[in-house]
């Protein structure tokens, strides 16, 4: 008898029932599994249109999730890719979410929101073990298990997330939920695992008390408050916090990501693990009715963000929505939620910007070292200096360094005019434009000169390299040269 063949699309699996929400290009159905009767939560996603890049965030959602096997995050089941769709089936979660939750319970403590921290805590542990950082932790993404009492906290949605190497620190772009955010995001600095400690600290401080430490309807003012780690604990709702609760808050809360406690730490606080001796186990209803404000507020600010991607012509690439501050709001996976991810091509374009800086800037201090690390080995470029010969290597670079930069100490500034960044996928880019620098000569009078350059930057292990340059001379000038009138003012 010939073996019967896999069953690889998912209606063989499965049989789809209502509608449990819906996201940009998804929508989640509760479906069952045809041979052992069992619900799960199926993540139904329209791949027609997606992008390439679309596709490699969704592969990576799935590549992530598979990894994550612990009790108090949503588990994936299975993942079916078809012709037009692509099915990633989870754990049914029928509890809602914890924060509604909280606020239909007859009795909650600091007690119960320690309980409540160390579940998150537990779920972020486990993911920075599996160098996953998930960063966009709030509370639409923290569901209960089921309607039981008791019933464990889940961490969910995974589409935000990114995989590190240990305690890898790299610009991974602008993503999150702008409460939530952490300074070294907003600074847009190298960050990683620590972005989820912040936000665990901004959803500790609410549990406390119903509202969150950084708020303002402006959000670049926010934005200030969060960048300089400005809160407090205001009478008279915290004069009943423990003092333990606010050290915790405090190690989260810690603008410096390299001093913020970690996950492991935090589970160790004694406010954690000795909660019954040190966690205050008095009813705060005050913290309950300033909860019911808090969701109702994030509730509204949902569905008009709904409203907006539900009548807004989108393209059905990106479903973005441009606010009027410039940033722009993206619509998270399964919830309409407000997580902000600015637009991969515009991050990586700053991105391009900064290394360019940089670069210039070794020159302009004569520093080899750093130009070297930032410039690839076998670096070609066409430099007016060369007479029209393609260079490869750093020998040329090299011998401007030791006898020109490296022995002038003139006031140097240099201003970058009219960048013009292309992006060519994940890891390749190109930047084009006016560069003046201004210097003084031997007498002590100023002078200005101009160049168009263009470079080609390859991202190799994380870190941008420049592969290739190419500049044009106003003036006496070459990329690695004295970046003024050397030969003239000597």
């Amino acid at each position: 008898m010939a073996a019967q063949p896999a069953c690889t699309r998912f209606s063989d699996n499965y049989e789809l029932k209502e509608e449990l929400g819906k996201g940009a290009f998804s929508i989640v159905k509760r479906c069952v599994q045809k041979s052992t009767g069992f619900e799960f939560a199926a993540k139904i996603i329209n791949t027609k249109k997606l992008t390439s890049r679309d596709f490699q965030k969704l592969e990576r959602e799935a590549r992530i999730c598979r990894k994550l096997q612990h009790p108090n995050i949503v588990r994936l089941h299975d993942s079916i890719q078809e012709e037009n769709f692509h099915y990633l089936v989870f754990d049914l979660v029928t509890g809602g979410e914890l924060f509604e939750d909280i606020v239909a319970r007859e009795f909650y403590s600091e007690a119960d929101a320690s309980h409540c921290i160390q579940q998150i805590l537990e779920s972020v542990n486990h993911c920075h073990q599996n160098g996953v950082v998930h960063r966009d932790l709030k509370p639409e993404n923290l569901l209960l298990a089921s309607k039981a009492k008791g019933a464990a906290v889940k961490l969910a949605d995974f589409g935000l997330a990114i995989e590190v190497q240990g305690d890898q620190q790299a610009w991974f772009g602008f993503a999150g939920t702008p409460g939530y955010l952490s300074p070294e995001v907003l600074k847009k600095e190298p960050y990683g695992k620590a972005v989820d400690i912040w936000a665990c600290g901004v959803i500790l401080y609410i549990l406390l008390v119903g509202y969150p430490p950084f708020w303002d309807e402006d959000q670049h003012r926010l934005y200030v408050q969060i960048k300089a780690g400005t809160y407090d604990y205001p009478s008279p709702e915290w004069d009943t916090v423990t003092p333990e609760a606010k050290s915790l808050i405090n190690q989260m809360l810690t603008v410096n990501p390299y001093k913020r406690i970690s996950a492991a730490d935090a589970l160790k606080h004694p406010w954690i693990c000795q909660r019954e001796r040190v966690a205050s186990v008095v009813h705060r209803q005050e913290t309950v009715d300033c909860l019911k404000k808090f969701n109702a507020r994030r509730k509204l600010k949902g569905a008009i963000l709904t409203t907006m991607l539900a009548t807004r012509n989108f393209s059905s690439k990106s479903m973005i929505a441009k606010k009027g501050d410039g940033s722009q709001v993206k619509e998270s996976t399964d919830s309409s939620s407000t997580t902000v991810e600015d637009d991969d091509c515009k991050a990586r374009r700053q991105e391009i910007i900064k290394i360019t800086e940089q670069l210039i800037e070794a020159i302009n201090n004569g520093d080899y070292e750093t130009y070297t690390k930032i410039c690839d080995p076998h670096l070609t470029s066409f430099e007016p200096e060369a007479l029209g010969n393609l260079i490869e290597g750093m020998d040329f670079h090299k011998f401007n360094f030791e006898n020109v930069l490296g022995k002038s100490n003139k006031a140097i500034n240099t201003t970058i005019l009219n960048p013009h960044v292309h992006i060519f996928g994940e890891d390749t880019a190109c930047i084009a434009y006016v560069r003046l620098t201004q210097y003084i000569d031997k007498q002590g009078h100023p002078h200005t000169v101009q160049t168009e350059e263009t470079r080609v930057w390859h991202k190799k292990d994380s870190k941008w390299q420049n592969v290739h340059f190419h500049g044009s001379r106003n003036g006496s000038f070459s990329n690695t040269a004295t970046q003024y009138d050397f030969v003239n003012h000597k």
